[in-house]
């Protein structure tokens, strides 16, 4: 057994199986890191757009003024922008419609809001179920290799007439590896999980008071005129 203890020199010395798990791990890794910095920076640009338009929306601005900027505002909306679209068009609908309660005419906004809200918060959590799962499987996967490795060294170990700790000790190291791969995998993918789900929660929180105030605006409109008018 060659006494190689490098990285790349216990890799190659590792069995098939093993080899296969670090490279799993590996893989696994890269695509966790690639996904935290996709999913901080749409965090970041989520908050960032819901804020301006928030500031926006409480600067008194005519709110048929603002339907009309957001509908046709280039790229991306935010989940604010995306909440009072849904809002105020199926409120201005119902106004000119033919339903005439306000309590009816509310209830059909308060419903559009909350499938828009919906939306916005799957959007906000794409990526991290796959985080948790990095988070969870990931030293399991690392211990299996550990496992088998340590498996295959003591087997080896067994052939020979005279063993030493110089012949077991690379077998033990390539195995371990994979523990520690695992662990490398793992523990990043956990923190951004716990991260990212207390960000979407914070965002969630004020997309939800937003709605809130939102449709107390419109039930005041709806209240003060509640003929079939345009909002």
């Amino acid at each position: 057994m060659s006494a190689d203890i490098s990285f790349f020199g216990l890799f190659m010395q590792a069995s098939l199986l093993v080899k296969a798990v670090m490279l799993m791990l590996l893989a696994l890794s890269v695509i966790s890191w690639t996904m935290i910095f996709k999913r901080s920076s749409a965090l970041n640009r989520a908050s960032r757009q819901s804020r301006i338009f928030e500031d926006r929306f409480w600067s008194g601005v005519d709110l048929s003024n603002l339907y009309h900027e957001v509908t046709h505002k280039v790229g991306d909306l935010s989940g604010s922008e995306n909440l009072f679209k849904a809002g105020f068009k199926e409120f201005a609908r119902n106004r000119k419609g033919s339903v005439s309660s306000p309590e009816a005419v509310m209830d059909a906004t308060y419903r559009a809001m909350r499938v828009s809200l919906s939306r916005e918060i799957d959007k906000l959590e794409t990526h991290l179920p796959f985080l948790a799962t990095v988070g969870s499987i990931s030293p399991y996967i690392g211990l299996f290799g550990t496992v088998w490795g340590i498996m295959n060294a003591f087997i080896a170990l067994g052939e020979v007439k005279q063993a030493t700790l110089a012949m077991v000790a690379p077998g033990i190291a390539e195995a371990l590896i994979a523990t520690a791969m695992g662990l490398f995998a793992a523990i990043p993918a956990v923190i951004a999980y716990n991260r990212f789900s207390h960000r979407v929660e914070k965002l969630e929180n004020n997309l939800m008071n937003f709605m809130e105030e939102f449709s107390s605006i419109l039930h005041r409109q709806a209240m003060s005129n509640p003929a079939n008018n345009g909002a």
